[in-house]
């Protein structure tokens, strides 16, 4: 029998969010498909090369352990980015230019590394993908970190930002780590004004 899992149910105070109210939660260790690089992720075709090689191998690790003994049936989780600068006071919305980015895909803990590597070669002999070659599997933990829903363009996250920063202050913490944000909704099949972004920012007491 096939065993389904929705690990964004599983995990649901780390992927649902209100947009009215901020969190502090802990995240705990988790593994991801990652790529690195640089540049304005609205007109860079290395960040669309990235985000295409990170779904075609979580895809194609998905459909491998759906079909493996463990027939485990799970969804790809979304896209999530970390995002910074060389000196994070230049960061800022208005000069996306200089950013630099990891782009990444959290994996189930059913996913070893043998996974991946079928996958990747896998994938590599079916399609011609720039960015698959620069794919990373690795851990990431953020640890206590504060989080607000966005709803609506990227371009209009700044308030939202400033909110959860002031929030942050208010709470007697500090900003550590990435700027971080978790994108629910594809932004070539949704409207503008329905997308759904989780941004996060580990933080610790002042």
């Amino acid at each position: 029998m096939e065993d389904k899992r929705d690990y964004k149910k599983i995990f649901k105070e780390l992927y649902s969010q209100s947009e009215k109210e901020i969190s502090i939660l802990e995240v705990p260790r988790f593994n991801y498909l990652m790529i690195k690089g640089n540049g304005n992720p609205n007109t860079s075709k290395e960040y669309e090369d990235a985000v295409q090689a990170l779904f075609s191998v979580s895809y194609g690790i998905k459909f491998m352990i759906k079909k493996s003994e463990l027939k485990i049936n799970y969804g790809v989780m979304p896209l999530e980015g970390l995002w910074w600068t060389e000196d994070m006071k230049d960061f800022s919305i208005y000069n996306k230019d200089i950013w630099k980015w990891c782009a990444m895909i959290m994996q189930p803990d059913v996913v070893t590394e043998n996974y991946v590597s079928k996958a990747l070669d896998e994938i590599a002999k079916k399609k011609q993908l720039n960015s698959l070659s620069k794919i990373e599997y690795k851990e990431h933990e953020e640890g206590i970190v504060a989080q607000i829903m966005h709803i609506g363009p990227y371009a209009d996250e700044a308030p939202t930002i400033e909110r959860l920063h002031s929030f942050i202050d208010g709470k007697g913490y500090k900003l550590k780590g990435l700027h971080h944000e978790i994108y629910l909704n594809d932004p070539r099949k949704c409207a503008p004004e329905k997308m759904k972004t989780i941004i996060r920012q580990p933080i610790e007491k002042i």
